[in-house]
């Protein structure tokens, strides 16, 4: 057996698997695969190591989005040489999942371990869990900043705790602000460059990983938004929902942050077939499979959310729709802020339940000073603390526990007193 490892401070894994009878004709950086698969770009290491590959009968590679990538994969499928991927947490498992490899291994395994599964031939790939529901979430709020952005965020980190995979799109044309309060690069939008890759039918979950930005090591993919308004006519339609779909097959869950504005502007315009500015907007929400509408807990807040409930509804029809009552403090409704809001909403929208996040201003801006989202900054925080609340009890219920067939309910003992006062077991 052959290999060649492309593993950084793997001296002691090159060793080990000569010990267990390997042959390691070659030890390069991790990167050094990904140099060779890139035009243009070949060094004495990376002309090496294509020597290398032509005799080797596989690459063990440690996985990570600067060393693994579909060009790769296309080089050792040229080759002819088998891919053992080693990787260190969940991102570099999708990343395996992404480019079609074996079931990986952990970074550090033992090297015996290594040269096991080079002996007995590829590990079958784990079986897919089935995929949760509902899919696409779109959040939704009237204007007048209400904080869709940040509860479309936060939502996203709570999401993805558990070992979820989920992605976080900005498709709001109107004030995109995702990628500014998260501190991420927006000079290539990523959910634009999602939207012509799908028109195009290019668009599948390697492509996703490659153009999506991770939001640190909280399991959350982010697709930023535009970053000049003038770009929307990039994000018509049938891209959007093309984009939506093969967002479906990538992650778990699809968090989706649009724009306040519901109108449909075909009577305003002379051209039919032109692109529309809420196209995205009203695109996302016929795709989700919930939407999250947020209302401001202020007296402003709770009537601009009611002369858009009626649009909103007439835009999704019948998909579920659950209220989050955001910011909300006793300052600006006086005594029984909840109740207020509550007997509101339910006597004039119609709204029979709905889920508070109280102000905590202090959070936010630490949030907005770091940025990044509450819950890394301020794990303790009234929203973080409400926000995985609701995602607990409205999103991803936890199963109700099954009492076993033929067991009896356990009946707690009743005690009496006896005449001296003291207190002791009932007689059965």
């Amino acid at each position: 057996m052959r290999v060649v490892v492309a593993v950084d401070d793997a001296a002691a894994l090159v060793e080990g698997l000569q010990r267990e009878g390997i042959d390691v004709i070659a030890h390069v950086a991790a990167s050094t695969p990904a140099l060779a698969a890139a035009d243009g770009m070949l060094g004495a290491d990376a002309e090496a190591l294509l020597r290398a590959l032509s005799d080797a009968d596989a690459l063990v590679v440690a996985v990570s989005r600067a060393t693994m990538s579909p060009t790769v994969v296309a080089l050792c499928d040229r080759a002819g040489t088998r891919v053992v991927p080693l990787v260190d947490d969940e991102a570099g498992r999708r990343l395996v999942a992404a480019c079609g490899l074996e079931a990986p291994l952990e970074r550090h395994a033992e090297p015996w371990r290594v040269a096991e599964v080079l002996s007995t031939g590829p590990a079958p790939a784990p079986h897919a869990a089935p995929r949760p529901q509902p899919r696409v979430i779109a959040v939704w709020g009237p204007a007048g900043a209400p904080g869709r952005s940040t509860v479309a965020a936060e939502l996203a980190v709570e999401l993805a705790r558990g070992g979820r995979h989920v992605a976080l799109i900005d498709a709001d044309t109107q004030a995109p602000s995702l990628a500014l309060t998260l501190g991420l690069a927006d000079e290539g939008p990523g959910f634009a460059a999602a939207c012509r890759q799908a028109e195009l039918g290019g668009l599948d979950a390697r492509e996703l990983t490659r153009i999506a930005v991770p939001l640190g090591a909280t399991g959350v993919d982010v697709l930023t938004g535009i970053n000049r308004p003038s770009r929307w006519p990039e994000l018509s339609d049938r891209r959007v929902a093309a984009a939506l779909g093969a967002c479906r097959e990538w992650v778990d869950y699809t968090v989706v942050d649009v724009s306040s504005s519901l109108e449909r502007d075909e009577e305003i315009m002379s051209d039919l077939d032109g692109p529309r500015r809420n196209a995205a907007t009203l695109a996302s929400l016929r795709a989700a499979d919930l939407v999250v509408a947020v209302v401001a807990a202020d007296p402003v807040g709770v009537a601009r959310f009611l002369r858009g409930h009626a649009e909103l509804r007439a835009t999704i029809g019948a998909t579920p729709v659950v209220v989050v009552a955001n910011r909300l403090r006793p300052g600006t409704l006086g005594i029984d802020a909840r109740g207020q809001v509550r007997r509101t909403l339910d006597r004039f929208g119609g709204v029979e339940h709905v889920w508070f996040v109280p102000q905590d201003p202090r959070s936010a801006d630490a949030a907005i000073l770091a940025a990044r989202p509450i819950a890394e900054v301020a794990p303790k925080s009234p929203v973080t603390l409400a926000i995985r609340r609701f995602v607990g009890e409205a999103i991803v219920p936890a199963p109700t526990p099954q009492v076993p067939a033929g067991a009896r309910e356990r009946r707690p003992r009743r005690v009496r007193a006896d005449a001296h006062g003291r207190v002791g077991a009932a007689a059965r």
